[in-house]
């Protein structure tokens, strides 16, 4: 059976509709809902043909810091033979429509949706979009960050249909993870997985801890807790929170709650400003 996944696709809303949204950024959290992922917030970038996206996170100084995070919206015969610029930045792709053909370490892949892939710095990827409908994929970019002793991780390649979700304890499978990386690779400094909650599953606690988070919602609704405020989310909006936002969830139903989450890992804290000495 096949998972939907919402992926944007732009338009403009018309002059009769009201400026009443839920869009709010915080000094703790930011809450960016599907209408506001419209053509005239779109990007480009050089070296992709037939492609625009829309930047959900970047860096940003007092506020999430270790990543950035695109929607890219491929049309057929785009994409690009040069995707990354930076030859420090490691990067996760996460299809949620179409197709894409991916070149890395000399193999070729197809990504259909729930396709993931983990490609580390300077790996030299390829990607474009040989079919006939719009490619959508999120990209997630992040600078590398070496540790003694350990190499870069090797591409990886999966789909999520071809997981078992691994149910949080005590739970009886109402919340489980579906993890692309053995959570004891100490080799990766960042995780993306997919979190499901299904309907009147909570997490039964405010989370708060130091890891950053990009939560971009694949399918469902529920109310999340983000530091003093709760706020009602569904599939295509997506939540930013910064180190130790305290963070709680609800899923309303009736169907499963579920979302694709960052969280940086695995490395020191930092003890100068990024960049210093």
């Amino acid at each position: 059976m096949s998972v939907p996944y919402y992926a944007p696709t732009g338009g403009h809303p018309g002059q009769d509709q009201l400026l009443t949204d839920r869009a709010v950024f915080t000094e703790a959290y930011a809450v960016l809902p599907r209408g506001t992922m419209r053509d005239i917030v779109t990007s480009f970038l050089p070296g992709w043909e037939g492609t625009r996206l829309w930047v959900l996170a970047r860096p940003m100084s007092g506020f999430s810091e270790t990543f950035s995070q695109y929607i890219m919206e491929v049309a057929p015969a785009g994409g690009s033979d040069a995707p990354e610029s930076d030859p420090e930045a490691e990067g996760v792709l996460f299809v949620v429509a179409g197709s894409a053909l991916l070149e890395v370490g000399g193999e070729t892949h197809e990504l259909t949706p729930g396709g993931y892939a983990y490609l580390p710095p300077s790996s030299g990827w390829t990607l474009w979009n040989r079919g006939t409908e719009t490619l959508r994929f999120h990209w997630i970019r992040k600078a590398y960050e070496p540790a003694p002793g350990l190499s870069a991780p090797e591409p990886l390649v999966l789909n999520e249909a071809d997981i078992a979700p691994a149910p949080m304890p005590g739970t009886e499978g109402r919340w489980a993870t579906t993890r692309f990386v053995d959570p004891t690779d100490l080799r990766h400094d960042m995780h993306v997985t997919i979190v499901t909650l299904q309907p009147g599953a909570v997490i039964p606690f405010l989370e708060t801890h130091v890891m950053e988070h990009g939560l971009y919602v694949l399918e469902g609704k529920a109310v999340y807790r983000l530091n003093r405020d709760w706020v009602e989310v569904e599939a295509g909006d997506f939540m930013w929170l910064r180190a130790f936002c305290p963070q709680a969830c609800y899923a309303g139903g009736p169907g499963p709650f579920r979302y694709l989450l960052y969280k940086d890992v695995n490395r020191h804290m930092p003890l100068r400003p990024r960049g210093g000495r």
